[in-house]
């Protein structure tokens, strides 16, 4: 179940504002230095940065955050890419969809969006890669599970990468993947996808802080799965988040979450300025 996009937007944006206000103490230093955040979608602003490329990914490397969400398309030849909108539209102003395009005609409309096999190999082992399926049309899922098998066939799952997805059924097409792999993402459904994360084995669940009680953190604790919040853009979203032991913490706002949890030297005093 999910709130219309026009309804949506406005809530969140005044749960976050409210959040953002409520004081909460500071977490102590290993928590803050242990806090495992993961940017969604890369630093970006769509305008000079745009989301899910390379430099939008680089930027949160350079950063030391500890991974990144993207997001996986199909071509019309089976390649997967990473890039979230179905069509160009939002992004480009042109009305093409990816799964009605090549490679070689996406990558000459679009060519920083990256092909998911330039974004494993560019960063593999130096974030932790939260690949999103989306729902769509897998025409040859035999051999579209082949393909990325072969591109994650070198990573360690649940420890280098995890995949999620809005539909839990498509981790049915990822054979060859064991079960902690997985993370399923709730918008209303959070019960019942944690339900069915704990009945299949899965790594855990993922889903808005509000929804993700502190009852659900602790069943899946006893689990030996994780919960991963979504989306913590403020200061004292974040403390509450790593005070309550959420395990994954997903932000719009990696780089300034991060430099909360680990401010860059040039922003500390040093003992004689202080």
């Amino acid at each position: 179940m999910a709130l219309p996009g026009w309804l949506q937007r406005p809530i969140m944006q005044m749960t976050d504002e409210i959040y953002a206000r409520i004081p909460r103490p500071q977490p102590e230093r290993d928590k803050l230095n242990g806090c495992r955040i993961i940017s969604h979608r890369g630093d970006h602003d769509n305008l000079t940065v745009f989301e899910n490329t390379l430099a939008s990914f680089d930027r949160i490397l350079d950063a030391g955050v500890w991974g990144i969400e993207l997001d996986i398309r199909w071509t019309r030849d089976l390649h997967p890419m990473v890039f979230h909108d179905a069509s160009l539209k939002r992004l480009y102003g042109r009305p093409q969809k990816i799964c009605d395009l090549t490679l070689s005609e996406l990558k000459a409309t679009a060519a920083i969006i990256p092909t998911l096999k330039e974004v494993i190999d560019r960063y593999a082992r130096k974030l932790h890669l939260m690949a999103e399926l989306k729902k769509e049309m897998y025409p040859d899922p035999v051999y579209q599970n082949r393909i990325l098998r072969e591109l994650f066939a070198g990573l360690e799952a649940g420890v280098d990468f995890h995949i999620l997805s809005l539909a839990p059924e498509l981790f049915n097409l990822l054979e060859g993947l064991p079960p902690p792999a997985f993370l399923p993402i709730a918008e209303l459904d959070v019960g019942s996808l944690s339900e069915l994360s704990i009945r299949e084995g899965y790594g855990g669940v993922l889903g808005h802080y509000l929804l993700v009680t502190e009852a659900l953190r602790k069943k899946h604790q006893k689990c030996h799965q994780g919960v991963g919040t979504g989306f913590i853009n403020s200061k004292q979203a974040l403390f509450r988040e790593l005070n309550r032991g959420v395990d994954w913490i997903f932000s719009d706002q990696a780089v300034e979450m991060q430099n909360v949890c680990n401010p860059p030297r040039s922003h500390l005093k040093t003992s004689s300025e202080a």
